[in-house]
C-alpha cells in the first residue's frame, strides 16, 4: 500500500470556524455565553422578527483586524455584509449575516513545519466574519431532533486557508498554529471539544507531478484537532483505494466518526451550493481606517513567533523548549515575568516544563491558578545557584511547601534544615571519617576503579543528613584521593 499511496498527493484546505468571546451576539444584545439553559439566550432580533434590525458589534470587528494583523493579512477599509440564504431548522431567520465579496481580511499566513522539518507557509485565502447557527441535538429523543438556539448569532470568524496543505501532519500544525493564535490574541478560547473551534476539511488527492487538482471531498464533525488529523488520513486512504480499484472519487459532504476512525457519506453536492448572497440591506457598511488598524496593532500582546525568537535568541533556551513554553499564553507570560527575577533562563525553563508543569497536569490545574508567584520561584533557583540546597531538595521538597505557604523558599529551608552544608573545614573532617572507614575502596579508587566516587559521596551525604553540597564534596574527595 505503501508504493501506491507513494504515488499521490493529498491536496488539503481548512476552513477554521473561531467563535469569537464577545460579551453578546454579532447583531443583538443577546448574551454570548456557553452552557445556558436551553433557548434561553436568544430573543427577536436573533430569531429575525419582523420589524427588528440588527446592529454591528464592535469588538467582532476589532477581534477581526486583530486577527488579520497578526497573519499579516491585507485590511478592508470597507466592509460590506451579505446575507447568506438556505433553510435549516436550526436557523430562524433562514439567512446567516456573513460577508461574501468584502471579507474583512484578504491574504495572510501561518508558519508550519512540513514533513522534512522545513519552515512552510499556508496562505490564507480570506477571514471574514459572520453569524452560527443555532445547533440541532439528535441523540436526546428517540422521535424528534431538538433544536437550541442559544448559539444562533454567535460572531464567528472564518479563516479559509488555501489548499496548500499535503499531509494530515501540516494540517494538524496549521490547526494548532491557528489555536495558539486565537488564544493569544484572547479573541476565542479554541475549545474543540465544545464546539468554539471548528473545523472542515476539504480533502483530494492527485497523481504527483500532475497540476489539475482531484475531485474534493469535505469532511465534517471533527471535535478535536487530532480527529481531524486521523480524518484526514483516513479520507486520504479512502480516495486513492476508490481511484486504484478504477472509480471516481464522488463530490460530496462526509462526516467523520470518531469511534471508528472513518468518515462517512452525508449528501452528495452535485453542484455548487445556491445560497443566493445578497447585499444585508439592514446593516450599513463599515468602513475601517488606518489609525483604527494602526492603534489595535500597538495594543497587540508578543505573539508565539515573537517569543520563540525571543526566548532562543535572548534567553539561549533551545527550540524545544522555547516551544514548550509559548504553546500556552498564560505560560508565556509566567515564564517572562520569571525572566524578570532571575538571569538563569534554563534554570527557569526546567522549572517551567518540569516541576511546574507536573505539577498543573497533576492538579487539572492552569498557570493562571498557580499560587506560587514568579518572584518566589525565581528565589528557589536563587538557593540551588549560590548552593544553598541541591536541585533535588528544591525542587521535591521546598517547592512542594512553597505552594500552600506565605514562607520565602530560603526560610522553609532554614525552618527544615535543608541547607546544604559548604563549608569547607566540616566537609573534610566528614571525608576524612569516610577514608578512615572505608581503607581498602581508599586503595581500588587509587587503582584504579574511579567509579567508588559515588560511595564516597553518599557516605559523606548520610553522615550529613544529606545536607552536604554535593559539588563541592566531589571536588574535595577527588582533590584528597587524587
Amino acid at each position: 500500500m505503501s508504493l501506491i499511496k507513494d504515488k499521490y498527493e493529498a491536496v488539503i484546505g481548512l476552513e477554521v470556524h473561531a467563535q469569537l468571546k464577545t460579551n453578546t451576539k454579532a447583531y443583538s444584545n443577546d448574551e454570548n455565553v456557553y452552557g445556558a439553559k436551553t433557548n434561553s439566550k436568544t430573543s427577536v432580533i436573533t430569531q429575525g422578527h419582523p420589524g427588528t434590525l440588527p446592529v454591528s458589534n464592535e469588538k467582532v470587528i476589532e477581534y477581526a483586524v486583530k486577527l488579520g494583523i497578526a497573519v499579516n493579512a491585507k485590511i478592508r477599509e470597507k466592509n460590506e455584509y451579505a446575507r447568506k440564504n438556505y433553510f435549516y431548522a436550526d436557523l430562524p431567520k433562514g439567512y446567516q449575516i456573513t460577508q461574501d465579496k468584502t471579507p474583512i481580511c484578504n491574504g495572510g499566513f501561518i508558519e508550519i513545519s512540513d514533513d522534512n522539518d522545513n519552515i512552510k507557509q499556508i496562505n490564507i485565502t480570506r477571514i471574514h466574519m459572520e453569524e452560527d447557527a443555532g445547533k440541532s441535538i439528535h441523540d436526546l429523543d428517540p422521535f424528534n431532533s431538538l433544536v437550541d438556539l442559544n448559539r444562533a448569532g454567535v460572531p464567528l470568524l472564518e479563516i479559509v486557508s488555501e489548499p496548500e496543505i499535503r499531509s494530515s501532519n501540516e494540517a494538524y500544525q496549521y490547526l494548532t498554529e491557528i489555536r495558539k493564535l486565537v488564544r493569544y490574541l484572547d479573541i476565542c478560547d479554541g475549545n474543540m471539544e465544545e464546539g468554539s473551534l471548528r473545523c472542515d476539511a476539504n480533502v483530494s488527492v492527485r497523481i504527483k507531478g500532475e497540476e489539475k487538482f482531484g475531485t474534493k471531498v469535505e469532511v465534517k464533525n471533527m471535535n478535536s484537532i487530532r480527529n481531524v488529523k486521523n480524518a484526514i488520513d483516513f479520507e486520504i486512504n479512502r480516495q486513492i483505494d476508490v481511484l486504484e480499484n478504477g472509480k471516481k472519487v464522488v463530490h460530496e459532504t462526509r462526516g467523520f466518526n470518531a469511534a471508528t476512525g472513518n468518515t462517512l457519506s452525508q449528501r452528495h453536492k452535485e453542484e455548487a451550493n445556491d445560497y443566493r448572497y445578497f447585499p444585508e440591506p439592514d446593516l450599513q457598511p463599515v468602513i475601517i481606517s488606518q489609525k483604527y488598524i494602526d492603534d489595535i496593532k500597538d495594543s497587540l500582546p508578543p505573539l508565539p513567533k515573537e517569543l520563540l525568537e525571543k526566548f532562543t535568541s535572548e534567553f539561549k533556551l533551545s527550540n524545544y523548549d522555547a516551544k514548550i513554553i509559548i504553546e500556552d499564553r498564560n505560560t508565556a507570560i509566567f515564564y517572562t515575568q520569571l525572566c524578570k527575577h532571575t538571569k538563569n533562563y534554563k534554570a527557569a525553563a526546567n522549572f517551567m516544563n518540569g516541576a511546574i508543569k507536573s505539577y498543573l497536569n497533576e492538579n487539572a490545574t492552569s498557570i493562571k491558578e498557580f499560587s506560587i508567584s514568579p518572584k518566589n520561584i525565581a528565589e528557589l533557583i536563587a538557593l540551588i545557584d549560590l548552593n544553598k540546597v541541591s536541585n533535588s531538595v528544591a525542587t521535591g521538597k521546598i517547592f512542594p511547601l512553597l505552594i500552600d505557604s506565605n514562607l520565602s523558599a530560603e526560610q522553609i529551608a532554614i525552618n527544615n534544615n535543608w541547607l546544604q552544608e559548604s563549608d569547607t573545614e566540616t566537609l573534610t573532617n566528614l571525608i576524612n571519617q569516610v577514608i578512615e572507614k572505608y581503607p581498602n575502596k581508599v586503595d581500588e579508587y587509587r587503582a584504579g576503579k574511579k567509579g567508588l566516587m559515588g560511595l564516597f559521596i553518599g557516605e559523606v551525604m548520610k553522615l550529613s543528613k544529606g545536607k552536604a553540597d554535593p559539588k563541592l564534596t566531589n571536588e574535595l574527595i577527588r582533590k584528597k584521593l587524587d
